[in-house]
């Protein structure tokens, strides 16, 4: 079979501070390969942008197709975006400042490239693929290492003036509450986040509290070194620590929900992130009764608030997703 006939692909591509995935999706959005690698942020722009690369060609290899089928490739950021110009204007988690993504990668690639916020990119996937795009209006929210959003207004995201809105991790919900790595105090992201809990279980520790987290620690590891899926397993021996330190972490959450509703009135709200990964069994049913509690009467009227079974794959679906929307059809 010629070059010319072979099927063509999208690649979506998820950039953290930690880890970069990225996944080879036919035109319909069915994902076939999926490759991973580590960001090695401390090495600098140029050295990330060369990684991104290999691991888009690993991932493209790995399918057993070659790269003459790649239509273009979507890569969810962290931090400020925009997607106009594919700059990434502020990435705190990779020391960026207006980093010109799009344009290096293009050189590395020779394919058309498009950049999004992840935390957008997550939504878009959420609201395409297992959605089904049907929600008109929908808020994401993730709670992972921080905390995120994305926005879609009419069924088409929302950036905003300054292309930062969906920043729901930054909103403050309790005065004087603890301080955030954004530089304010008493933001979601400091009361809510994967960072949060473990710090606010390391303080408690530190103070004389018990809890079995203890136990799993590896020599040399504090309380803060350990994962979600940890304070799953804390929890399902009876951790009465771990639950009281998540409940509070979901009543947090509710608060932001019902807010977020009041002010937006969206049709659906999705929770995703590496936190409700693990843990939507023990913090779903307490953030639904907060957002009831604290929602204006008739805000949340027919809303579905929901968790996301996309998981990792919410971001790298929103980015292939992108390059659909990109790029006009072939032919």
């Amino acid at each position: 079979m010629s070059d010319a006939i072979k099927p063509e692909v999208l690649v979506g591509v998820d950039l953290g501070g930690t880890k970069i995935l990225a996944g080879i999706f036919t035109p319909q959005l069915n994902l076939l390969q999926t490759v991973k690698l580590s960001t090695k942020a401390s090495r600098g722009f140029e050295s990330v942008v060369e990684r991104v690369s290999r691991c888009v060609r690993d991932a493209v290899d790995e399918a057993d197709l070659t790269f003459k089928q790649v239509r273009g490739v979507g890569i969810g950021a962290p931090g400020a975006v925009d997607p106009e110009s594919g700059e990434v204007i502020f990435a705190p988690n990779l020391q960026w400042k207006n980093a010109p993504l799009q344009k290096a990668l293009e050189k590395h690639l020779g394919v058309p490239v498009f950049v999004e916020n992840d935390c957008n990119a997550c939504t878009l996937g959420i609201h395409e693929v297992e959605l089904k795009g049907r929600p008109s209006s929908l808020l994401g929210i993730f709670l992972g290492t921080g905390v995120g959003g994305g926005l879609m207004l009419d069924g088409r995201l929302y950036s905003g003036f300054n292309r930062t809105a969906g920043e729901v991790g930054h909103m403050v919900i309790q005065v004087g509450g603890p301080k955030c790595g954004c530089g304010n105090s008493g933001c979601f992201e400091a009361l809510a986040s994967r960072t949060a809990i473990f710090r606010e279980l390391a303080r408690r520790v530190k103070e004389g509290e018990k809890t079995l987290l203890t136990e799993l620690l590896k020599e040399g590891e504090g309380i803060t070194d350990l994962k979600s899926g940890d304070l799953r397993k804390a929890l399902r021996k009876g951790d009465k620590l771990v639950a009281k330190v998540l409940q509070d972490a979901a009543r947090h959450t509710g608060i932001a929900v019902a807010n977020l509703v009041n002010i937006l009135s969206p049709q659906t709200v999705v929770l995703g992130g590496g936190v409700m990964d693990a843990l939507e069994d023990d913090l779903l049913p307490t953030i639904l009764e907060t957002a009831a509690d604290y929602a204006m009467p008739g805000t949340l009227k027919g809303v579905d608030i929901l968790a996301s079974k996309l998981g990792d794959e919410a971001g790298i679906t929103g980015a292939a997703v992108l390059v659909r929307q990109r790029l006009k059809p072939a032919g």
